[in-house]
Protein backbone atom coordinates (compact mmCIF):
# COMPACT_ATOMS: atom_id res chain seq x y z
CA UNK A 1 0.00 0.00 0.00
CA UNK A 2 1.40 3.28 -1.26
CA UNK A 3 1.78 5.85 1.77
CA UNK A 4 -0.57 8.47 0.19
CA UNK A 5 -3.71 5.64 0.57
CA UNK A 6 -2.75 4.94 4.01
CA UNK A 7 -4.82 5.64 6.41
CA UNK A 8 -2.33 6.37 8.98
CA UNK A 9 -1.01 9.48 6.67
CA UNK A 10 -4.72 10.47 6.54
CA UNK A 11 -4.89 10.62 10.41
CA UNK A 12 -1.41 12.52 10.39
CA UNK A 13 -2.75 14.94 7.40
CA UNK A 14 -5.87 16.07 9.43
CA UNK A 15 -3.95 16.30 12.40
CA UNK A 16 -1.87 18.81 10.71
CA UNK A 17 -4.67 20.84 9.35
CA UNK A 18 -6.42 20.55 12.84
CA UNK A 19 -3.42 21.93 14.13
CA UNK A 20 -2.95 25.00 11.60
CA UNK A 21 -6.72 26.00 11.51
CA UNK A 22 -6.81 26.28 15.29
CA UNK A 23 -3.43 28.71 15.15
CA UNK A 24 -5.69 30.83 13.24
CA UNK A 25 -8.77 30.28 15.40
CA UNK A 26 -11.07 33.92 16.24
CA UNK A 27 -9.95 34.79 19.70
CA UNK A 28 -12.38 35.25 22.54
CA UNK A 29 -13.18 38.94 24.51
CA UNK A 30 -11.81 37.25 27.94
CA UNK A 31 -9.45 35.05 27.10
CA UNK A 32 -7.46 36.13 23.92
CA UNK A 33 -5.70 33.70 22.21
CA UNK A 34 -6.19 31.43 24.51
CA UNK A 35 -9.25 30.24 23.97
CA UNK A 36 -7.65 28.51 20.54
CA UNK A 37 -6.50 25.88 23.22
CA UNK A 38 -9.68 25.79 24.44
CA UNK A 39 -11.39 24.94 20.78
CA UNK A 40 -8.68 21.93 20.77
CA UNK A 41 -9.33 20.85 24.22
CA UNK A 42 -12.75 20.19 23.57
CA UNK A 43 -12.86 19.09 20.54
CA UNK A 44 -10.11 16.16 21.71
CA UNK A 45 -12.36 14.95 24.96
CA UNK A 46 -15.47 14.86 22.43
CA UNK A 47 -13.58 12.86 19.71
CA UNK A 48 -12.03 10.77 22.55
CA UNK A 49 -15.74 10.06 23.96
CA UNK A 50 -17.41 9.56 20.60
CA UNK A 51 -15.00 6.86 19.80
CA UNK A 52 -15.49 5.22 23.02
CA UNK A 53 -18.71 5.15 23.25
CA UNK A 54 -18.82 3.60 19.19
CA UNK A 55 -16.37 1.20 20.69
CA UNK A 56 -19.12 0.50 23.48
CA UNK A 57 -21.72 0.15 20.83
CA UNK A 58 -19.92 -2.01 18.63
CA UNK A 59 -19.19 -4.35 20.77
CA UNK A 60 -22.31 -4.68 22.40
CA UNK A 61 -23.66 -5.80 19.43
CA UNK A 62 -20.67 -7.82 18.52
CA UNK A 63 -21.16 -9.50 21.59
CA UNK A 64 -25.11 -9.95 21.18
CA UNK A 65 -24.70 -10.75 17.54
CA UNK A 66 -21.49 -12.69 18.19
CA UNK A 67 -20.32 -11.11 15.24
CA UNK A 68 -16.17 -10.92 14.97
CA UNK A 69 -15.75 -8.30 12.39
CA UNK A 70 -17.87 -5.60 14.89
CA UNK A 71 -15.80 -6.82 18.00
CA UNK A 72 -12.45 -6.16 15.40
CA UNK A 73 -14.48 -2.53 14.98
CA UNK A 74 -14.71 -2.58 19.04
CA UNK A 75 -11.25 -3.00 19.04
CA UNK A 76 -9.92 -0.49 16.72
CA UNK A 77 -12.75 2.25 18.28
CA UNK A 78 -11.50 1.08 21.75
CA UNK A 79 -7.72 1.75 21.06
CA UNK A 80 -8.62 5.36 19.22
CA UNK A 81 -10.66 6.59 22.13
CA UNK A 82 -8.13 5.44 24.67
CA UNK A 83 -5.16 7.35 22.44
CA UNK A 84 -7.59 10.46 22.56
CA UNK A 85 -8.36 10.43 25.72
CA UNK A 86 -4.66 9.48 27.07
CA UNK A 87 -3.25 12.59 24.93
CA UNK A 88 -6.10 14.60 26.07
CA UNK A 89 -4.63 15.17 29.39
CA UNK A 90 -1.92 17.31 28.43
CA UNK A 91 -4.29 19.48 26.40
CA UNK A 92 -5.85 19.79 29.83
CA UNK A 93 -2.51 20.71 31.80
CA UNK A 94 -1.76 23.39 28.72
CA UNK A 95 -5.36 24.89 28.61
CA UNK A 96 -5.66 25.07 32.85
CA UNK A 97 -1.51 27.00 32.00
CA UNK A 98 -2.72 29.18 29.46
CA UNK A 99 -5.92 30.31 30.44
CA UNK A 100 -6.15 30.22 34.49
CA UNK A 101 -1.88 30.53 35.05
CA UNK A 102 -1.97 27.62 36.77
CA UNK A 103 -2.35 23.77 37.31
CA UNK A 104 -5.50 22.35 39.42
CA UNK A 105 -4.54 18.94 39.53
CA UNK A 106 -7.57 17.94 41.87
CA UNK A 107 -10.10 19.35 39.58
CA UNK A 108 -13.02 16.52 39.74
CA UNK A 109 -13.06 15.95 35.83
CA UNK A 110 -9.48 16.09 35.33
CA UNK A 111 -9.32 13.03 38.27
CA UNK A 112 -11.87 10.89 36.99
CA UNK A 113 -9.56 11.58 33.04
CA UNK A 114 -6.39 10.34 34.81
CA UNK A 115 -8.19 7.40 36.60
CA UNK A 116 -9.30 6.33 33.74
CA UNK A 117 -6.09 6.74 30.93
CA UNK A 118 -3.97 4.80 33.55
CA UNK A 119 -6.88 1.66 34.17
CA UNK A 120 -7.48 1.92 30.82
CA UNK A 121 -3.83 1.46 29.23
CA UNK A 122 -3.17 -1.34 31.43
CA UNK A 123 -5.81 -3.24 30.37
CA UNK A 124 -5.45 -3.00 27.49
CA UNK A 125 -2.12 -3.99 27.18
CA UNK A 126 -3.52 -6.94 28.71
CA UNK A 127 -5.84 -7.77 26.41
CA UNK A 128 -3.68 -7.33 23.57
CA UNK A 129 -1.78 -10.08 24.94
CA UNK A 130 -5.12 -11.96 25.11
CA UNK A 131 -5.57 -11.69 21.57
CA UNK A 132 -9.86 -11.68 21.96
CA UNK A 133 -11.62 -9.90 20.56
CA UNK A 134 -14.77 -11.18 22.03
CA UNK A 135 -12.84 -10.09 25.74
CA UNK A 136 -11.88 -6.94 24.07
CA UNK A 137 -15.09 -5.58 23.21
CA UNK A 138 -16.93 -6.72 26.68
CA UNK A 139 -13.84 -4.78 28.52
CA UNK A 140 -15.59 -1.43 25.85
CA UNK A 141 -18.13 -1.62 26.67
CA UNK A 142 -17.73 -1.29 30.72
CA UNK A 143 -14.90 1.03 30.17
CA UNK A 144 -17.49 3.48 28.63
CA UNK A 145 -20.36 2.77 31.06
CA UNK A 146 -17.60 2.95 34.53
CA UNK A 147 -15.89 6.16 32.25
CA UNK A 148 -19.95 8.07 32.12
CA UNK A 149 -20.84 7.33 35.34
CA UNK A 150 -17.69 8.33 36.82
CA UNK A 151 -17.67 11.60 34.54
CA UNK A 152 -21.51 12.41 35.20
CA UNK A 153 -21.03 12.30 39.74
CA UNK A 154 -17.85 14.47 39.11
CA UNK A 155 -18.20 17.96 39.97
CA UNK A 156 -17.64 20.69 37.30
CA UNK A 157 -15.28 22.88 39.02
CA UNK A 158 -12.95 24.30 35.36
CA UNK A 159 -15.43 22.77 32.79
CA UNK A 160 -18.74 24.49 32.74
CA UNK A 161 -21.63 22.53 31.32
CA UNK A 162 -22.29 21.68 28.88
CA UNK A 163 -20.00 23.76 26.82
CA UNK A 164 -18.87 26.95 27.67
CA UNK A 165 -18.21 27.60 23.85
CA UNK A 166 -21.80 26.67 22.76
CA UNK A 167 -23.25 28.34 25.48
CA UNK A 168 -21.32 31.66 24.69
CA UNK A 169 -23.68 32.72 22.11
CA UNK A 170 -21.54 34.02 19.98
CA UNK A 171 -21.77 32.27 16.40
CA UNK A 172 -18.34 32.13 14.83
CA UNK A 173 -16.45 30.79 17.69
CA UNK A 174 -19.68 28.22 17.32
CA UNK A 175 -18.79 27.72 13.68
CA UNK A 176 -15.07 27.33 14.35
CA UNK A 177 -15.80 24.88 17.42
CA UNK A 178 -17.80 22.70 15.23
CA UNK A 179 -14.85 22.64 12.47
CA UNK A 180 -12.43 21.18 14.35
CA UNK A 181 -14.22 18.71 15.96
CA UNK A 182 -15.08 17.58 12.60
CA UNK A 183 -11.84 17.87 12.00
CA UNK A 184 -10.28 15.84 15.04
CA UNK A 185 -13.38 13.03 14.66
CA UNK A 186 -11.90 12.75 10.70
CA UNK A 187 -8.30 12.33 11.98
CA UNK A 188 -9.96 9.78 14.24
CA UNK A 189 -11.60 7.78 11.65
CA UNK A 190 -8.65 7.39 10.21
CA UNK A 191 -6.52 6.13 12.69
CA UNK A 192 -9.50 3.29 12.93
CA UNK A 193 -9.65 2.32 9.30
CA UNK A 194 -5.60 1.59 10.21
CA UNK A 195 -5.74 -0.21 13.39
CA UNK A 196 -8.80 -2.35 11.33
CA UNK A 197 -5.70 -3.07 9.35
CA UNK A 198 -3.53 -4.13 11.95
CA UNK A 199 -5.89 -6.52 12.65
CA UNK A 200 -5.95 -8.20 9.49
Amino acid sequence: MSRKKSPFFWFILALLTTAGLTALGPQENSLGSAVRIVYLHGAWVLTAEAALGLAAATGLLGILFQRESLQRWSTALGYTGLIFWVTYLPLSLWAMQANWNGLFLAEPRFRVAVIFSVTGVLLQIGLILLAKPAFTALFNVLFFVALWIGLSRADYVMHPPPSPIFSSGVLSLQLFFVGIIFLTMTAAYFLTRWWMQKQK
